[in-house]
């Protein structure tokens, strides 16, 4: 089943069951990938899962950083909003590679592309993007390279 198949799955789901703040987030999300399809349309390509799943990891992050800032504004609530909504975006995206097997893969990248500096950091991830895609949260990944290569 497609993502978006399943994101229209989930939603007729949550408004048969009443779950409102549920309909609300699976529409944040779908309104997200509406807007992939608009700028698309003016490229004339077509949007992956692939691309969305890129947009579900960018939306985390940007509410990962309004959990921080509504945590540092004494607002509770609505950092404990955030991460509900993170919760759920998650639910959409392939579960996360673990640290070891990040690492290991960009010994082996590192090694592919003959990286020597921080100047080679862009070719390493780009094979770390080929090799996972979606699977690889690449905030995380490139940390470790900077590590490796720093």
């Amino acid at each position: 089943m497609s993502l978006r198949a399943r994101l229209m799955d989930d939603i007729k789901a949550a408004m048969k069951a009443g779950q409102s703040e549920r309909v609300a987030q699976l529409r944040a999300i779908t309104a997200k990938v509406k807007d992939l399809d608009v700028a698309a349309r003016a490229k004339d390509v077509v949007v992956s899962d692939e691309d969305i799943l890129l947009a579900l990891r960018s939306m985390i992050k940007s509410r990962s950083e309004s959990v921080e800032m509504y945590i540092k504004g004494n607002r509770p609530e609505l950092a404990e909003k955030e991460e509900r909504e993170i919760e759920t975006i998650r639910s959409y995206l392939p579960a996360e590679l673990d640290d070891d097997t990040v690492k290991t893969a960009i010994k082996e990248a590192v090694a592919e592309v003959k990286a020597e500096s921080m100047k080679d950091m862009g070719r390493v991830m780009a094979v770390l993007k080929k090799r996972f895609g979606a699977a690889l949260n690449a905030a995380k990944a490139s940390a470790f390279v900077k590590e490796h290569l720093g």
